[in-house]
């Protein structure tokens, strides 16, 4: 078999191939290619039957799309016709609890019973939500059976908590809804009381956004509506400033994410601590919250480059 390279040509081959795979590791890369000089040597600076490496930058377009960070333009980002029909039943769902509620208060002339039901619905909406948070932050993976694509999506938020301001409504939102859906409906179903509809109506719509609420936390006051600051100021839903901490390590802390109410007292308490070594001490399985943050944890900081939806 021919071949276009002479024997001492074929000889420096080898060495020509490490060279291209070697890989710098910055983000500045480069692709070599190889080439061979020919009898218009005295046209060129270099000799005739040499092999010359060229190293080209890549552009930097060719870099980005080697990164393994999402775009905020991803198909991913966008809601769905089944996100939005999800998210519809969710609130259709929670929309049936308080208007029976209503309903019930107005027949039964009973009016604090249901209230109080409601506030206490969504005092532990937030607690729910920072116990289910905490428990998915530290434990199991991808392959974990019902809760690893949470579980995985989590993770990855926390590398990259932008992406969630960049995630459209019914997105963001559809498999929470889903879940209200097929857990409140049968319970609205079962039961007729306005105190029952009162908790069960407010907790499982608190549950339902507390992922729009968790995007406001980590929106731009100036980009946020006038109404979500001024609740996110009086302590009505988590503030910005207060789940920022929950980014910053250890990431042990702030875990809930509809008004916040709880998470000074869990903190202070070290009440998921306390879980922590029980479930380490009976079952051995460690928490991620006991190592050193790990490359996935780290924030990459969103940069200009990047667009939004």
């Amino acid at each position: 078999m021919s071949t276009p390279f002479s024997p001492s040509q074929l000889q420096l081959l080898p060495k020509v191939h490490q060279q291209c795979r070697r890989q710098p590791q910055t983000t500045a890369r480069f692709s070599c290619s190889a080439t061979t000089t020919t009898t218009t040597a005295a046209k060129s600076k270099h000799k005739a039957g040499h092999i010359v490496i060229k190293a080209k930058p890549l552009s930097p377009a060719t870099i980005a799309q080697t990164r393994d960070s999402p775009f905020t333009n991803d198909l991913d980002l966008l809601s769905t016709w089944p996100h939005r029909a999800w998210v519809a039943s969710g609130c259709a769902t929670v929309l049936i609890s308080v208007v029976k509620c209503a309903a019930g208060c107005a027949h039964s002339h009973m009016l604090l019973e249901p209230v109080l039901a409601g506030l206490i619905g969504y005092v532990l909406a937030d607690l729910g939500s920072g116990v289910y948070h905490w428990g998915i932050d530290n434990y199991g993976d991808a392959s974990t059976p019902v809760f690893g694509s949470q579980i995985e999506a989590f993770q990855g938020h926390h590398k990259w908590p932008w992406i969630i301001t960049r995630r459209q409504f019914a997105n963001n939102l559809h498999s929470l809804a889903r879940a209200v859906t097929f857990t409140v409906l049968p319970l609205e179903l079962a039961l007729d009381d306005p105190v029952v509809y009162g908790f069960v109506g407010v907790c499982s719509g608190c549950i339902m956004f507390s992922q729009q609420f968790h995007a406001w936390a980590h929106g731009t006051k100036s980009r946020l509506p006038p109404l979500v600051v001024a609740l996110q100021d009086a302590g009505l839903l988590v503030s910005r400033s207060q789940h920022a901490a929950h980014h910053r390590a250890p990431y042990n802390n702030n875990y809930c994410i509809v008004s916040g109410v709880w998470n000074q007292f869990l903190d202070d308490n070290k009440v998921f601590e306390a879980l922590e070594m029980i479930l380490f001490f009976k079952l051995g399985v460690r928490p991620r919250s006991w190592s050193e943050p790990s490359f996935g944890w780290i924030e990459e900081v969103e940069t200009s480059s990047k667009t939004a939806v």
